[in-house]
This record gives C-alpha cells, structure tokens and sequence, in this order.
C-alpha cells in the first residue's frame, strides 16, 4: 500500500507518463531541426550575439562563412575574413586553428560559434584565439553542452567534445584573466528534450525558450575580452 501511495504522490503518477509524438526510437529530424525551422541552439546564439553586437567591430574574423558578422555587425565591421579549414570562395584564411601559423594581434573580435566542439586540441586553439585578437579585442563564443552528435561533421573533420560552464571556464582562463571572461548558459529540461528531438524555436513558446534552469546546459555562450 505503501508503494502504491508513493506512486500515486508522484506528478504525474508511475506509469502514466504520456509521451504522445516523443515515443519513438529515432528523432523528429536528425538535422537539428534546420528542416523545419530554426534550430534552438540557434535561437540562443542569435540572441547571445544581438546583445553583443557592439563588439563586432573593425576586422571580425568568423569561421566557416561571414553570415552573422554582416548581420550583428553591419557598417561598424571595416573587414571581414572567414576562416576555413579547406578551401572554398568564401574562405579569406585556409587553416587550422590548432595551427601556429595563424595570424597575430590582427582582429578586433572573433566569432566562434559551435566549433571548438569539432577540434580536437582545444588547448591550442585558445592559445592561437587569444594570440590572434587585438589588445582590447573580443571572443565571442559558443559551443555545445546538451546536443546530438553532429554526424556531417564526424565523417569529415571529428566531433569530439560536450562541455559545461566550468569546463569552458577553467579552459579559457588559462588565457584569459577570469575578470575578462563572461559565460552563460542557455536551456530548460524542455528545450533540451525538443533539441535532441530536432523540434524547431518555432515549435516551442518564447517563455519557454527563455525559461533557465542552470542544471541544463543546452548551450554555452562566452564573451571574452583581451586586455
């Protein structure tokens, strides 16, 4: 009877858990939901970067193409360049960023948003991050905390890593001073669940969206400043 009261306590009681569109074995969309709609790691960046938008300034280097320089960016950017690590019309710098070679004290702000997570030696790429802004300049970065495995870039370059607010803490203040270091971490229990399931921001109220609980990390955003 005991047992039978403990379940009956319980919101919703044992066993009574509807999962309706959510029980089954593969997911909604496996592209994170950019078929349907916009993704809701997304939804977090765009907003991270929007309030940010004043440090998109000057030379701003982003990686993989420009789209979010010109957008959050706008006239205050006086050049662009986009890192790539293979050669293609849109790349200004073909290179690793876990390599040296890459240019010093030239960029006035850097957008790294959902890479780190595809580099193996994160170590060296912020070093190289750090070593490759301006004095004053601005990191602008976000990476994945609660999130599928992103299958196109697993076969091609690797997916290697899932972080938490104090693992990208401890990382980036070995090179930045913790004073000029500023992270955020965006999600809810719902948003994660919808995420993995590839159900899109549109899918889901802007509240609930907006909602923070701090046990789930769904993404880390961080600001960091050069002084």
């Amino acid at each position: 009877m005991r047992t039978q009261q403990r379940d009956l306590s319980l919101s919703p009681p044992l066993g009574r858990v509807r999962f309706g569109s959510l029980r089954r074995l593969s997911p909604i969309s496996r592209d994170f939901g950019l078929d349907r709609g916009q993704a809701i790691d997304r939804y977090y960046i765009e907003d991270f970067l929007n309030r940010h938008r004043r440090d998109i300034r000057g030379r701003v280097l982003e990686v993989g193409d420009n789209s979010y320089t010109m957008r959050f960016g706008g006239e205050n950017v006086t050049r662009s360049d986009v890192l790539h690590v293979q050669e293609n019309p849109r790349a200004t710098i073909v290179a690793n960023l876990e390599s040296d070679e890459m240019p010093a004290g030239v960029f006035d702000c850097i957008i790294l948003t959902q890479t780190l997570q595809f580099i193996y030696n994160t170590r060296a790429v912020l070093r190289n991050l750090h070593r490759m802004l301006k004095p004053r300049g601005v990191l602008l970065a976000t990476f994945a905390g609660i999130s599928q495995i992103s299958r196109f870039d697993m076969q091609r370059w690797g997916d290697y890593w899932r972080f938490t607010s104090l693992s990208a803490r401890r990382l980036f203040e070995e090179h930045f001073p913790a004073a000029d270091v500023t992270i955020e971490t965006h999600g809810n229990v719902l948003a994660a669940c919808a995420f993995l399931q590839g159900i899109t921001a549109e899918e889901l109220r802007k509240e609930e969206l907006d909602y923070h609980d701090p046990d789930y990390e769904l993404l880390i955003t961080l600001r960091a400043f050069k002084s």
